[in-house]
């Protein structure tokens, strides 16, 4: 529910993504980024109905940064997780068993690739070497595509049939989220950024009404949220490298 109240904040408030292009004035400022990260990948559906940080499982990206105006980034990116959930890992209250995941004993294992283009607000001039500010918060939000490929399975023998399946989709997403970027020398800078992703499919986990298997099941209303969608999460560290571009006065 938190993650959720922060991704429509972001989107509500803080960056209206589309009057951004317009904001690029002669005020640009003239640095690139190239960078990696490593963090973790966490998935959220039927199978974890909530974010878990148990659920992280290692994730890469691979990053580039332009800067627009001073508080204005652009950023393009190819980021690869791995996804991996248990009903066994749903709790109540005391950490007591739930009806439905004990009951459906689903699992999820898998991987998803995607592709971003993501707008960042910068709240200070890292990049500026006069200033005694070498770092800045952000907030970010922008459009994902994906390729994930990913296997639900059940412990459940009698329940095999309906939910055991496999398979590869492409969809898209909204990323979102807030992080921080510190400058420890001209050229390197370090980052940290968490962010959710809300995709448009409930079938991730292969577990929505789009399964035919569950469709023609007389338990598919005990076995999923038709009323969700499923989502994803990525948070990790970063190292990048700046690039200058000295230009020339005019008349020369």
């Amino acid at each position: 529910m938190f993650k959720s109240h922060l991704f429509k904040t972001l989107l509500t408030c803080g960056i209206p993504v589309g009057s951004v292009f317009f904001a690029a004035t002669a005020a640009a400022q003239n640095t690139s980024e190239l960078g990696i990260g490593v963090g973790g990948a966490v998935y959220r559906g039927e199978v974890a109905t909530s974010y878990q940080f148990r659920n992280n499982r290692p994730a890469i990206t691979a990053f580039y940064r332009k800067d627009i105006t001073n508080p204005v980034t652009l950023r393009g990116g190819l980021t690869y997780g791995m996804l991996r959930a248990d009903d066994i890992n749903q709790k109540g209250d005391n950490d007591a068993p739930l009806p439905l995941p004990g009951y459906r004993q689903a699992g999820l294992k898998g991987g998803l690739l995607e592709a971003s283009a993501i707008v960042e607000y910068n709240f200070f001039d890292y990049h500026n070497r006069k200033d005694k500010i070498h770092f800045t918060p952000y907030l970010f939000a922008g459009i994902a595509g994906f390729y994930a490929n990913t296997r639900v399975s059940t412990a459940n023998a009698s329940l095999a049939p309906v939910i055991d399946r496999s398979g590869s989709m492409l969809g898209f997403a909204i990323p979102a989220g807030v992080g921080i970027k510190y400058a420890i020398s001209p050229r390197w800078n370090l980052g940290a950024e968490v962010g959710a992703r809300k995709t448009f499919t409930d079938n991730l986990d292969h577990l929505s009404t789009k399964n035919t298997q569950l469709n023609a099941s007389s338990e598919r209303d005990l076995l999923i949220n038709r009323h969700t969608q499923d989502w994803y999460f990525y948070n990790g560290i970063s190292l990048s490298y700046t690039f200058y571009k000295i230009r020339c006065p005019e008349g020369q």
